[in-house]
């Protein structure tokens, strides 16, 4: 065999080994989005269910035949919804109790971040050590002894139940202190030099650079304010106050026992909405400001 016929066949061992990998990977591509889109329509299906099931009449929703498109669209269940759980209180409760305890708790997670990332005093690391061996308790603990410390101070049925219980949360400390840390300390030093104070310092330099995990916090805050369930029934579930969460609970249940689930479908699509929208335009908010505080500079 000549020099050149075996160049000719390695040349072909060469292109076929290139065609057998380039399959193989198309076949693993291939099934890593079939995967994907798969767990994708899993996830989907129970949010095109409440669609679709908000759009039906209720002799079409009892059907012993479930249809996966209404047979008649009916928008009047979306307008039933608003005025039959009266979503606008509910909207104004859960807003403000949102707004208020996010606004609160922002400011000590700050302020709590920056004293463990920056000041040095003694115990420091005890104390944030200890911090954070609560988390490793359920929260469920501790409704018991915060049920018997509220009722006798007296904030049954108010807003400030609803408000003041929750405004301290280690995570989000933990997690805002981390991305402090990532700051060069020298600037910390550079300042104090200058004569700065240490708020000046915190709302000039290390507010701005933070800025994503700050949205993050904000966000996730806001959405747990929203979902919230189990405290504001135990507490507050009085006309006045009730969260959206709450409102939502028996707001269709005919005295006959009997629900509507299309108008109360319609009433879940409202509310999940605001939170659908949130997260479709702050989400990369959210995926930087938590994969920025896990790295430590």
């Amino acid at each position: 065999m000549s020099k050149q016929d075996s160049n000719t066949m390695h040349a072909q061992d060469l292109r076929r080994v290139s065609v057998q990998q380039r399959i193989v990977k198309g076949v693993v591509l291939g099934g890593v989005y079939l995967f994907l889109i798969v767990m994708a329509l899993i996830v989907l299906f129970p949010f095109y269910w409440m669609i679709i099931s908000s759009l039906k009449s209720l002799e079409e929703y009892r059907l012993n035949i479930p249809t996966f498109w209404p047979k008649v669209i009916v928008w009047s269940n979306y307008a039933e919804a608003f005025t039959q759980a009266n979503l606008g209180r509910l909207f104004l409760n859960t807003a403000y109790v949102g707004i208020v305890s996010t606004f609160l708790s922002l400011i000590i997670t700050v302020l709590s971040a920056f004293a463990f990332a920056r000041l040095e005093f003694k115990g420091k690391n005890l104390m944030f050590a200890a911090l954070l061996a609560t988390m490793m308790i359920p929260g469920e603990l501790f409704t018991i002894t915060n049920y018997a410390t509220i009722n006798q101070l007296g904030w049954m049925k108010t807003y400030t139940v609803l408000i003041v219980p929750f405004l301290v949360s280690v995570f989000y400390i933990y997690l805002l202190r981390q991305n402090f840390m990532q700051i060069p300390n020298e600037l910390y030093l550079a300042a104090k030099v200058d004569g700065t104070s240490d708020l000046k310092y915190l709302w000039k330099v290390m507010v701005p650079l933070a800025l994503p995990t700050l949205i993050s916090i904000t966000i996730l805050k806001m959405m747990g304010a929203w979902n919230s369930y189990v405290w504001p029934r135990l507490v507050a579930n009085d006309d006045a106050h009730r969260l959206i969460t709450n409102g939502l609970r028996n707001a269709f249940t005919a005295t006959t026992g009997d629900v509507n689930y299309p108008v109360q479908m319609a009433a879940v699509a409202i509310v999940s909405a605001p939170l659908f929208l949130v997260f479709i335009f702050l989400r990369k908010y959210i995926m930087k400001g938590v994969s920025r505080s896990g790295i430590k500079g």
